[in-house]
């Protein structure tokens, strides 16, 4: 399978690691992304590839809570600069749009494009229509996320990070509770701040924790000092690099950022314990504004393709 100066570019963007790795990397894969990336992970070259592109597309993350409904919503809308993120006009467009998703529960953004907008006659994509005449810039509703429950949002950085936090507590009451309020806003920033990937280690699909171990062998039989250990020592290395693997990617597992002597699971439970009752996260959603999404192209390009020759 062969291999462009774009795919050298983008494997750099989702690893970074240096042109050349990533060139020898694709000629080894014979030009497949995913073993590339997999290959310079085994040489210890590129860290867990935690996104699917590098950030680069305009827009806003916006969330929206109907606390009486106890309905909360996380969208992204994406356009062609950041100037459009302050727009009044924009901004009130993806807040209907938030506010119409929890009012009518569409499934898909298909589906949120046929619906009215909340509030008006107008379907979402004739409204979107309008914006993109009105502001003069292209726009795309990009996705959503809609919990029932009790729910905390967070929006950080004028709309570059949204979080969406759904808990279980018992008794309901404690949801009203300043400590509970503040707990919960922490467990959200911590997600916008350390990203991780998911919940709790049973979250983790066995096919991930089977390739990680994989390339965890991989990197121990590539390391001198490590490859002609008993088989029995190898085993209790990979079993230690599991849970490392774990407290680095799993939210309950990771050590809480303001007081790193206990983890995210053990702050709720502590506040929970403080409160007299019982307080679990769910479940939570974080969208970065452009995630996985390119930019224009640059001369970045014209420089990885010298390299090429």
């Amino acid at each position: 399978m062969a291999f462009t100066a774009k795919d050298v570019q983008a494997l750099r963007e989702r690893t970074g690691c240096g042109m050349m790795d990533c060139k020898k990397a694709l000629t080894e894969a014979n030009g497949d992304m995913d073993k590339a990336i997999e290959l310079l992970r085994e040489k210890g070259l590129a860290a867990a590839a935690k996104k699917a592109g590098r950030i680069a597309a305009e827009g806003v993350v916006l969330s929206y809570v109907d606390e009486a409904k106890k309905i909360g919503v996380i969208i992204e809308v994406n356009a062609e600069t950041d100037f459009v993120a302050k727009n009044d006009k924009f901004l009130a467009f993806v807040e209907a749009c938030a506010k119409t998703v929890a009012e009518q529960n569409p499934a898909t953004v298909e589906e949120l494009l046929a619906c009215k907008i909340s509030g008006m006659d107008a379907t979402v994509e004739e409204e979107l229509r309008d914006k993109i005449l009105t502001i003069g810039e292209n726009m795309k509703i990009r996705r959503f996320v809609r919990y029932e429950g009790d729910l905390v949002t967070y929006i950080h950085g004028g709309g570059r990070i949204g979080v969406m936090v759904d808990f279980e507590v018992e008794p309901a009451e404690l949801v009203g509770k300043d400590e509970f309020k503040a707990m919960a806003k922490d467990v959200a920033m911590q997600i916008a701040a350390i990203s991780p990937l998911y919940l709790d280690e049973q979250s983790v699909p066995a096919e991930v924790v089977a390739k990680e171990k994989e390339i965890m062998m991989v990197q121990i039989q590539n390391d001198e000092k490590t490859k002609n250990k008993p088989a029995q020592v190898i085993e209790k290395m990979v079993e230690g690099k599991i849970k490392k693997f774990y407290k680095e990617n799993c939210l309950i597992d990771q050590a809480f950022v303001k007081n790193g002597d206990v983890s995210v699971g053990q702050f709720v439970a502590d506040t929970a314990k403080a409160l007299g009752g019982k307080i679990a996260v769910k479940s939570f959603v974080r969208f970065e504004k452009g995630e996985g999404l390119e930019k224009r192209e640059d001369n970045f390009a014209d420089e990885v393709a010298s390299m090429m020759k």
